[in-house]
């Protein structure tokens, strides 16, 4: 058995981010940058006034209260086509670009119309109100930086810049294959012995919410000629997950079948629990991910491996999403194996580190246990007895699809 860590560095090491590709602005929600973006224009474009009132020129203002003359109107998207001259003054909306010479805006509540003279009260001094020419940014500007998982927030962002054309890496497609005579899909009728699978469904949310293409194959019996042959579908994919059929019992052929294809076997049992019996290779030109059959081993699994994988080939940079807790309540010590376990966890009472409670019971074939958790507290191999109130290692469950 090898260390959980050393484990993920040998996965990540046998990928690397996919190639680009051009996607429309609004089909780019939740994808990660490939290149830089520049904005294409300023914003705003020419100094806007930030307020309904009046444009003037601060000059004639200065010893007020002063009469102007009214001379024009600019709405948002209109424009005042002279500069403005010496005690004059423009209607002005918000948006709207202020005319030549003018510097400030008197807002409507501070001026009092009178035909087409402006009675303005108090001084206003240059630059009220006034938005300058690339306030916000300025053309040729990079804004947001490769590497970038892109939010709704980036996607206005992108449209303001006036670009409506974003390089992007391409999503992942992954095959998920589901093995075992013993288990069916959600709906079909149960035979004796049999057990709904959970697997592939949790696995192919769990693709998508990392931004990923899944590729369900199904469920293959425990024959050797009919895995081999469903294994086949998986070319093309950058990723095949299996599940079930990496341990040691009779029954357990996804070695042996996909010998037969050419798979070459980096490495097979990590010192964790749950989720020892996994399995990392290459099935010719395709990375394999052999997950146990146990629904809480899958999932483990597909949390501590396949998502890094996703981020890898996304482009992502390589994150982590152990924290620090609390211990709720005492643990005994633990053996080599590297512990995850299901765990409630409460905010502190008057701030400080939240408290982590593992459940009382952590059979691996629990998926309601999964569901219920709100992190897997992490007992590293040969760790002591633990007393509440220690702090501890926390791996937390990412919250929500990618690139909101």
């Amino acid at each position: 058995m090898i260390p959980v860590e050393e484990a993920r560095q040998r996965m990540l090491a046998a990928f690397a981010p996919l190639p680009a590709e051009t996607v429309s602005l609004t089909d780019a929600l939740g994808r990660v940058l490939a290149l830089d973006v520049r904005a294409r224009l300023s914003q705003p474009w020419a100094a806007v006034s930030a307020m309904d009132g009046y444009a003037v020129r601060s000059a004639d203002v200065a010893s007020a209260p002063v009469d102007l003359r009214r001379v024009g109107e600019v709405p948002a998207g209109g424009r005042f086509d002279r500069p403005l001259g010496p005690g004059e003054c423009v209607r002005i909306f918000t948006g709207a670009p202020l005319p030549a010479e003018a510097d400030a805006i008197v807002i409507q509540e501070d001026a009092v119309a009178d035909g087409t003279m402006v009675r303005v009260a108090e001084p206003v001094p240059a630059g009220r109100y006034v938005r300058p020419a690339g306030l916000d940014f300025r053309e040729g500007d990079v804004l947001l930086k490769a590497g970038r998982l892109l939010t709704a927030r980036d996607i206005g962002l992108a449209a303001a810049m006036n670009v409506p054309w974003l390089s992007v890496r391409r999503r992942p497609r992954v095959a998920i294959l589901s093995t075992g005579d013993e288990i069916v899909m959600p709906g079909e009728p149960i035979g004796p012995s049999q057990i709904v699978s959970s697997n592939g469904p949790a696995l192919a949310a769990l693709v998508l919410a990392c931004g990923g293409i899944p590729i369900n194959l199904g469920v293959v019996r425990d024959d050797p000629v009919a895995l081999a042959s469903v294994a086949d579908a998986a070319r093309g994919a950058d990723l095949l997950i299996t599940t079930g059929g990496a341990s040691v019992g009779e029954h357990d052929l996804i070695r042996d079948a996909l010998g037969t294809r050419g798979l070459e076997l980096d490495f097979w049992k990590i010192a964790m629990r749950p989720g020892k019996p996994l399995m990392f290779g290459r099935l010719g030109e395709t990375p394999l991910l052999g997950l146990p059959g146990n629904p809480v081993s899958t999932m483990v699994g597909a949390l501590l491996f396949a998502r890094p994988i996703l981020h890898t080939l996304a482009g992502l940079p390589d994150r982590s999403d152990t924290s620090t807790a609390v211990l709720g309540r005492d643990l005994p010590a633990n053996d080599r194996r590297q512990d995850y376990l299901r765990s409630a966890l409460a905010p502190a009472v008057g701030g400080g580190l939240p408290v982590a409670t593992p459940f009382q019971r952590q059979d691996s074939s629990m998926m309601s246990l999964l569901a219920q958790a709100d992190c897997l507290l992490v007992r590293p191999p040969h760790a002591p007895p633990a007393r509440a109130g220690e702090q501890v290692p926390i791996v937390t469950f990412p919250s929500g699809m990618i690139g909101i």
